[in-house]
């Protein structure tokens, strides 16, 4: 059984859907082909879970739901209906709780979207990446441009407005003028918030296979930090605040759920593959899909491994993840959390970093400069 010391205050909600119509060439999420699955079946073993897990904890009300996957929205509309009202009635809501949903274009006819409406989902992530169709059929994506207009045009039909879309750059044979098109396109359409990720090449992807033969042709380091930095501006421009490494929105929309990520606060992992952190326990749920279903048919959790955080490796997460987000690791809620000061705990990796100039540090947080953000994870390896 999952330690459940502190889980009292956990009130962030992960459902992963693992289906997808097609296999994007970077993606290493846990997912898998959607024909010939048995998706009823799943959701109906998802329900159970959250219902198993809901029944063994005295539950706080919940202040974000994100369902991930995979791609949720391959779910029919019925699906979607039936797993969005167990997740109404399973959890206890908090009255502004934000309930997002992940979406490919192209999977979203007026009718899904509405459905999603009807049922609180009200906020939704869609997946764009480029708006260069050349560029997505390289990286394996089958939605076009004109799809996302499509997509965005029938989520505001139906009266969405808190929408995000995720862009990725540094593609295979991208270059600057063409991310800065993606840019414009993106910001043109004036959504309240948006994320851009530098390509990673993850193991076990098709992208990574290609690189190992010497086959893959990425932009290189400098094509990267200029892209970066053009992201940087293009938002700040805009009037997209950035608060996160990779996350930009208008005041009043920042991403609650991916916060709660950051801050190093608890919350409740559902579904094939999916992660949880709860008092002072991480765990994940068996991947494969058939290993995630057979203990639900039994009426037991789906946990395949948990492992017991020491304070030592709680304070080290509190730093990589803290520091994602622009205001940096407040020192007060480090004293709060674990009882020790930061800038004792950290002296050596805060004198290094500041040296460089990537960290900043004040009386109240440390924080990446500008320039630490473009090299995030040369600093969080000194916190390691």
């Amino acid at each position: 059984m999952i330690n459940e010391e502190n889980s009292h205050n956990t009130s962030a909600v992960y459902i992963h859907i693992p289906f997808c119509e097609h296999i994007c060439y970077y993606c290493d999420f846990n997912k898998v082909f959607l024909e010939g699955q048995p998706v009823d079946e799943y959701v109906d073993l998802l329900i159970k879970e959250m219902q198993i897990t809901a029944a063994n904890k005295q539950m706080e009300p919940i202040d974000t739901v994100f369902v991930g996957g995979g791609t949720p929205t391959t779910l029919n509309e019925a699906q979607i209906a039936k797993l969005c009202t167990a997740i109404q009635e399973i959890f206890p809501m908090k009255e502004e709780v934000e309930f997002s949903f992940e979406a490919n274009p192209g999977d979203l006819s007026v009718a899904k979207v509405q459905t999603m409406k009807d049922y609180g989902v009200n906020r939704i992530s869609m997946g764009v990446q480029s708006f260069n169709n050349d560029l997505l059929k390289k990286i394996g994506r089958i939605h076009t441009v004109k799809d996302v207009y499509q997509s965005v045009e029938n989520m505001r039909t139906v009266g969405f407005e808190n929408v995000s879309i995720d862009l990725i750059f540094s593609l295979p044979g991208q270059t600057e003028a063409d991310f800065q098109d993606t840019l414009n396109q993106a910001l043109g359409l004036d959504l309240p918030h948006y994320s851009a990720y530098s390509l990673i090449i993850e193991p076990k992807t098709i992208f990574y296979n290609l690189m190992q033969k010497g086959k893959l042709f990425l932009p290189g380091q400098d094509a990267e930090a200029n892209m970066y930095d053009l992201l940087l501006v293009e938002m700040e421009k805009h009037g997209r605040k950035q608060y996160e490494i990779s996350n930009f929105a208008k005041e009043g929309f920042k991403s609650k759920h991916n916060i709660t990520y950051w801050s190093n606060e608890h919350y409740y992992g559902f579904g094939a593959g999916a992660h949880g952190y709860i008092g002072n326990t991480r765990y994940s749920n068996f991947g494969p899909i058939k290993k995630y279903m057979e203990p639900l048919q039994e009426n037991k959790l789906p946990v395949f491994q948990q492992k017991e955080l020491t304070l030592k490796e709680k304070m080290e997460e509190e730093m990589f993840l803290g520091l994602r987000k622009v205001s940096g690791v407040s020192k007060a809620g480090f004293q709060r959390k674990f009882g020790q000061d930061l800038d004792a705990t950290f002296q050596n990796a805060i004198q290094k970093t500041m040296a460089k100039g990537w960290l900043e540090n004040n009386e109240e947080n440390v924080a990446l400069t500008r320039n630490g953000r473009f090299l995030g994870n040369n600093v969080f390896q000194e916190f390691l």
